[in-house]
């Protein structure tokens, strides 16, 4: 599959049955192109089995939830869709993305009640989100922009909304030379990159930022416990900016991510350690296990 993401081969389920993937359109009039009332998930299939499948069809359903957009599929009847949509693309490793969002109806300003919610569900092939840096350590900027108190936005949804400042951020560090960007929160403390969660290790224990203000990924808390079954000690805790300095190592985790390491925020660099591979290693395991 190459090309431009709207003029490809292949199939996307679109609201209960397979579509050819150049005819999977919208109205110029949806209220998600206007209004950002979308949720989505990121996933990967290895080997013909999604990664923590049923998890994230959950979420989609909480966000979606949480948007006040109530997605009118069950988990069941995502799962089924998320098969039958890699079945029909002869996929057995991909990038699996659910999507849905408020279509055009008799609403066209801020409130879209009458609008119906629309879900839809794309495959492709999609190698290392970082290219060599899994390998190198990726080199990160740091963000101008900040993660928005709880009270702003609805932090717990994976919502098409709030990647807005995500955009312009890996947009600035790609123009300097960057993988990406690690954003503070609006207290401060260290939060996340655009897309992924990041840890740091320092005298052989991990610290990584307190989920109160950040999405708590699905890939986040598969490391978490996969640390602590290894006997690591995890510090999940608001990170203050001038602990960069002081650690030794740092990584990044998320669906697209897996598990990269980090070798630059800004001024500070981080050796791609034993622990930082170790991990890395475990979860290319996991994953396909």
């Amino acid at each position: 599959m190459a090309g431009g993401y709207d003029d490809r081969d292949g199939k996307i389920w679109m609201d209960g049955k397979l579509v050819e993937w150049r005819d999977a359109k919208v109205h110029v009039l949806t209220h998600a192109l206007h209004y950002a009332s979308s949720v989505f998930e990121g996933e990967r299939c290895y080997n013909n089995k999604i990664f923590k499948s049923v998890e994230h069809s959950e979420r989609l359903l909480r966000s979606g939830a949480l948007l006040d957009m109530p997605i009118p599929y069950s988990v069941a009847e995502i799962e089924a869709a998320k098969k039958a949509t890699l079945a029909a693309n002869g996929l057995t490793d991909a990038y699996v993305r659910p999507l849905a969002w408020r279509g055009s109806g008799e609403d066209m300003g801020v409130a879209a009640k009458r609008n119906p919610v629309h879900l839809a569900i794309a495959v492709w092939t999609w190698g290392a989100y970082y290219g060599d840096a899994k390998m190198k350590g990726a080199k990160l900027d740091i963000s101008k922009w900040k993660r928005p108190s709880p009270e702003t936005i609805p932090f717990a949804a994976k919502a098409a909304g709030l990647y807005m400042i995500c955009t312009m951020s890996k947009h600035a560090a790609e123009a300097k030379g960057c993988s990406d960007a690690m954003m503070f929160d609006y207290r401060g403390y260290v939060a996340e990159a655009t897309g992924a969660n990041i840890f740091f290790v320092r005298d052989g224990e991990v610290h990584t930022p307190l989920p109160d203000a950040i999405l708590n990924g699905i890939t986040r808390q598969t490391v978490i416990g996969m640390l602590r079954a290894k006997g690591v000690t995890v510090h999940e805790r608001h990170i203050e900016a001038s602990e960069l300095e002081g650690f030794e190592q740092c990584w990044l985790t998320g669906t697209a991510a897996e598990v990269t390491p980090v070798g630059q925020i800004g001024d500070y660099t981080f050796e791609v350690g034993a622990l930082t591979r170790e991990i890395a290693t475990e979860y290319e395991a996991l994953v396909r296990s």
